[in-house]
């Protein structure tokens, strides 16, 4: 696959990060009730970098979650016979608690809506709230991100890739055309 053009680098992806995490904190009027979850893959290791920096900025350690949201989807007869289900991780009560609910790129907003009733298994949220590094617009349901990293209009026949380190070995956001 050709890429078009890199969109964000590594720093660029950190500066986003820290300004989503002080407005997570400013939204929030601090830290006390709030959780991260993030949507797995990506989203899970945005998650950890978002809890990093509200921890050094506010010294408080926030829990982290992962949510696989593959038997949520409203496409899964068309992944196949055997989808591959990864493991959701919230080992906290999200009752009553402000949920920070993380991924790398709003599209359509199904992988969110299929997120929001996963949680929902889980317990019964105070609030959720969407936080994105990348929205490249064109939604097909009614979703909005609380928390924007970088807007970046698309034609739908472009692709965005977020890559992350400790998933992809390199660390920036590129765009790329469907063949």
């Amino acid at each position: 696959m050709d890429f078009k053009t890199r969109i964000m680098d590594k720093a660029a992806i950190n500066r986003s990060l820290t300004r989503i995490a002080h407005e997570i904190i400013e939204r929030n009027s601090g830290t006390e009730n709030i959780v991260l979850v993030g949507i797995y893959t990506r989203g899970v290791y945005l998650a950890q970098k978002i809890a990093e920096k509200i921890n050094s900025i506010e010294s408080r350690n926030i829990e982290i979650g992962s949510l696989d949201i593959t038997l949520y989807r409203d496409d899964l007869s068309k992944l196949g016979e055997n989808p591959v289900v990864n493991s959701t991780n919230i080992k906290f009560s999200i009752d009553e608690k402000n949920v920070i609910l993380v991924d790398d790129v709003l599209f359509t907003g199904r992988t969110v809506r299929a997120a929001m009733d996963a949680l929902m298994d889980f317990g019964r949220p105070k609030s959720i709230q969407l936080a994105i590094l990348i929205d490249r617009g064109h939604r097909e349901l009614p979703i909005r991100p609380d928390f924007v990293g970088k807007n970046v209009p698309t034609s739908k026949n472009e692709i965005i890739h977020v890559r992350i380190f400790d998933v992809d070995g390199a660390e920036d956001v590129l765009l790329s055309e469907r063949n």
